[in-house]
């Protein structure tokens, strides 16, 4: 079979590993990839919401299945074009449609979903310009702390937590009137302060069946004890040692399957991943928000664990035979940590030389390359997000441990990763 991955980031590449080792994929093609992903099949400079371009792509190279990364191209519309396009219409794409695509395009949208399908999730309210006041009003009655969102993508920053009403009436000005998020906060959510452990867990499905694929935890803050800036993400570990039996069998009943059977209610074409961001409230689960794709870095930390071929069970999903489907996971603990560039998450230079990536070639480690390019025999950084160390380990503080050393084996001028990944369980494994 011949596979079209759309994205550039270490997720991708992850993608890009796993789909390779299966002897189901003949060609891989990667639109438009990164240095990571021209080890795995080859490169075409297309933009991710190119569609004119990947469909021509599509019918040069004879693809018989897409698979989409990021969630731009999904928000964008990319399911329906292929779809309305003969000769594309035939092929196997693994995303939602547009439609679909707004239970992560639009934050307002997601929680009129839940709240219509009885799926848990925090209070909220929705203001634009036009009840810009009403909004201020809500702000100061609401409890501290408050969590405002930008309803639109706003690329993983658009989502605020203000101590104060002062702060929150601050951030909520900039918002709608001197637009901070630009389009995405046009509109802006304004929700109660989950209190609780945050999780990530993925699911895909093929519109009827699912199948859940291992849990993780990201971390967010730049700095080391969850401090600093926001960032697209800083590592993930899994699995998690609080997500037991009870706990799965909460998030499957309340969570997946009202979301699933919501979406064929709604008549919302959905062949594909659902990304869960949930709280565990005191071993209740609340959905935080939903993504339409797969997380990164938690990509890098999932994928590795799955030991079953990532093309069968796609094929299945496009088939919607997935109920056909059991999947073998690696039951050892694995941990991600993502190096990234100097000034991350605000500004930062690129064109650095990677060194020492001939130096990480082990059983138990695997590095994904993210804003990376390749100029000859050179790798340079192309962005905030370099790289990805994923190793495994007996538990999340050995798989970690080996992680940092890992990556202290590389380098590029300003080079920057978190080593506390994991830092919470350590206490709980030793």
């Amino acid at each position: 079979m011949k596979i079209l991955l759309i994205g550039s980031g270490g997720r991708e590449h992850a993608l890009a590993w796993k789909l390779k080792q299966s002897p189901l994929c003949d060609d891989l093609f990667i639109a438009p990839g990164n240095a990571g992903t021209a080890l795995c099949g080859t490169n075409l400079s297309i933009g991710v919401s190119d569609f004119e371009r990947l469909g021509a792509a599509c019918m040069e190279h004879g693809i018989e299945m897409v698979l989409v990364g990021p969630e731009e191209p999904l928000v964008n519309g990319i399911y329906d074009y292929f779809k309305s396009k003969p000769g594309l219409d035939k092929i196997k794409l693994i995303g939602p449609s547009k439609e679909a695509s707004q239970l992560e395009g639009s934050k307002a949208f997601a929680k009129s979903f839940m709240k219509k399908h009885g799926i848990p999730t925090a209070a909220y309210a929705e203001f634009s310009a036009d009840t810009y006041m009403e909004g201020v009003n809500y702000i100061k009655a609401h409890a501290l702390p408050i969590v405002l969102k930008a309803d639109g993508l706003a690329a993983g920053k658009g989502v605020l937590i203000c101590q104060h009403h002062l702060e929150a009436m601050s951030e909520f000005d900039l918002m709608l009137h001197r637009a901070k998020f630009g389009e995405a906060g046009k509109r802006v959510v304004i929700e109660e302060f989950l209190k609780g452990i945050e999780l990530s867990m993925f699911v895909l499905t093929d519109g009827d069946h699912y199948i859940l694929l291992p849990e993780a935890k990201d971390y967010k803050r730049v700095g080391a004890g969850d401090t600093g800036l926001n960032t697209g993400g800083m590592g993930a570990v899994s699995p998690l040692p609080f997500v037991d039996d009870a706990f799965l069998e909460k998030v499957k009943k309340q969570v997946i399957e009202p979301t699933i059977a919501g979406l064929k209610q709604d008549r919302l074409e959905y062949k594909g991943f659902i990304f869960l961001g949930l709280m565990n409230d005191n071993g209740d689960p609340k959905v935080i928000e939903y993504n339409c794709r797969l997380g990164d870095p938690e990509t890098e930390v999932v994928i590795p664990r799955i030991k079953s071929d990532l093309v069968e069970i796609l094929m299945a999903t496009s088939e919607k035979r997935l109920h056909e489907i059991s999947l073998d996971i690696d039951d050892r603990s694995a941990a991600t940590v993502v190096a990234v560039s100097g000034g991350y998450p605000g500004d930062y230079k690129k064109g650095k030389e990677i060194s020492g990536l001939e130096e990480t070639s082990f059983d138990d480690t695997i590095v994904f390359l993210a804003g990376t390019k390749r100029e000859g025999s050179k790798v340079l950084t192309n962005g905030g997000r370099v790289l990805a160390v994923t190793s495994f380990g007996s538990n999340i503080t050995e798989a970690a441990e080996q992680s940092n050393y890992m990556m202290e084996q590389l380098f590029f001028e300003d080079m920057y990763f978190r080593p506390d990944i994991g830092y919470e369980f350590k206490a709980v494994e030793n």
